[in-house]
């Protein structure tokens, strides 16, 4: 078994000055790498441009490098902070700049079973044996905040218990401290962003996602929910044997992402159409978004169904936020441009006066970038297709594109939601699926028609379990 954090085999390293230390080194980096930026004026602009992709490329790398070795709230806040977008970098810079930040999500060592077992014993007030028949002392999963066992409960019930790292929850406020030395940087990619606003959301996030136990209210929720879906599955909350630092569920066998990427492609279409109605169901119809997406947090099982879990990040939208995005989108079809900049100005992605915005050039950027949704009837993603809008920023306009995006703010509120969409969109691309995805979507933000045997289902379902559908529909 590999260790994680500072050293082989620990924890999270707790020493504030350590921590400090690392993003310290990376905000030193940048703040030169920027100011070679300033000065150095050779080459045409395309040129320039390059060189300005090289060098937020070699701060991204050294600021993943820091954050995967901090693990905890820090590498926590890297993974959210990986669905901002830096304008104006070549493919190949993008794509490099994808894995990397993918990194965090997806290369998480294990902390060793002897430091986990304490935490049990503190949480429970025994030794996991005494509580459990049987525990497995060897992770199935590890992430940034803590790690997953599978056991077996005294009456037999096969249980998936989440453990929590030791010291991640003290160490939150320091290290939330620690990435405001980050702030030129940040101001530097997107310059348009509140940075202190954003990391306040940041921080407030992170420190409910070290709350098990509000974890555990936030699961019995969406469980209570989806209970008796026909193709959607949330395992049990053992509300006796979850703490403050460990959830306890059903345990549910499944496929993995890797291994449905090579199913069929009837296959791959069900499940990538299924994991959208899940989370954009659950932003519309309990106005929660949920931030963490990634493939490692469902399964496929064994009848077609999918099964969810890890519900820790998540905001609660303000009430018809996902309607009023909706009715955006439609203005976007619509061609209507002074619909468009008033209700992205409402939202709060446009600040200042309305004469620092091109109308035409947001709509024409908008409709680039999610071209697929544009597409009539099915379309088989491809991998490739993640970058496909970036060709947005290689043609005539493309100053004024960069110019426009850099000024965009990213509201607080829409922090996980975009984070949200930005990953599914890459599960899809990944997986190669088909499906009418703007149709789709207009169903699950918009109150569209049912799309095809999966829409009817769970139209059915949601009728007999909550309301119509035709009550969902978004306000005019």
């Amino acid at each position: 078994m590999t260790g994680a954090g500072d050293r082989k085999g620990s924890s999270p390293s707790r020493n504030r000055s350590v921590r400090t230390a690392r993003l310290g080194r990376v905000a030193v980096g940048a703040a030169a790498r920027w100011t070679g930026d300033r000065l150095d004026s050779r080459g045409t602009s395309e040129e320039q441009r390059r060189r300005r992709g090289d060098r937020i490329v070699a701060t991204i790398d050294a600021l993943v490098d820091q954050l995967a070795a901090m693990r905890g709230a820090a590498m926590k806040a890297g993974q959210v902070l990986s669905t901002v977008e830096f304008p104006g970098l070549e493919e190949d810079q993008s794509a490099y700049l994808q894995g990397r930040l993918a990194s965090l999500r997806d290369s998480a060592p294990a902390v060793g079973w002897k430091q986990m077992r304490k935490v049990l014993a503190s949480d429970w007030g025994e030794q996991p044996d005494r509580v459990l028949a049987h525990i497995d002392t060897d992770p199935t999963a590890s992430a940034s905040i803590g790690q997953v066992y599978r056991g077996r409960t005294v009456d037999g019930q096969e249980v998936a218990i989440k453990v929590q790292y030791p010291g991640i929850a003290e160490s939150v406020e320091a290290d939330m401290r620690n990435l405001m030395l980050l702030s030129p940087l940040l101001r530097q990619l997107m310059p348009g962003l509140d940075v202190k606003e954003l990391l306040g959301e940041l921080r407030e996030r992170i420190v409910e996602e070290c709350d098990y136990e509000l974890e555990a209210s936030n699961h019995r929720l969406l469980e209570r929910f989806w209970r008796g879906h026909p193709f959607v599955v949330v395992p049990k909350v053992h509300g006796d044997l979850s703490r403050r630092r460990v959830l306890v569920t059903d345990w549910i066998d499944g496929v993995a992402f890797d291994e449905v990427t090579r199913r069929s492609d009837a296959v791959r279409d069900r499940y990538a159409q299924i994991i959208y109605r899940f989370f954009y169901g659950t932003a519309l119809d309990l106005g929660l978004a949920l931030g963490d997406p990634h493939p490692g947090n469902y399964l496929l099982t064994d009848d077609g169904s999918v099964a969810f879990f890890d519900f820790g990040m998540l905001r609660r939208l303000p009430e018809g936020y996902v309607g009023r995005e909706a009715l955006i989108a439609r203005d976007l079809r619509a061609g209507d441009t002074a619909a468009v900049v008033d209700g992205m100005r409402e939202l709060g992605y446009l600040p200042g006066e309305l004469e620092r915005w091109d109308g035409e050039l947001l709509v024409e950027y908008m409709r680039r970038v999610s071209w697929w949704l544009q597409v009539e009837g099915p379309l088989r993603l491809e991998p490739d297709d993640l970058w496909r809008g970036t060709d947005v920023f290689h043609d005539a306009n493309a100053g004024g594109h960069i110019e426009q995006l850099r000024r965009m703010r990213l509201p607080p509120e829409a922090l996980l939601l975009r984070r949200m969409e930005g990953l599914l969109f890459q599960t899809a691309t990944t997986l190669r699926a088909s499906a009418p995805w703007g149709e789709l979507l207009r169903e699950l933000t918009e109150g569209g028609e049912p799309v095809g045997e999966l829409g009817a289902q769970h139209g059915a379902w949601l009728s007999r379990r909550h309301r119509p559908p035709a009550q969902r529909v978004a306000a005019t």
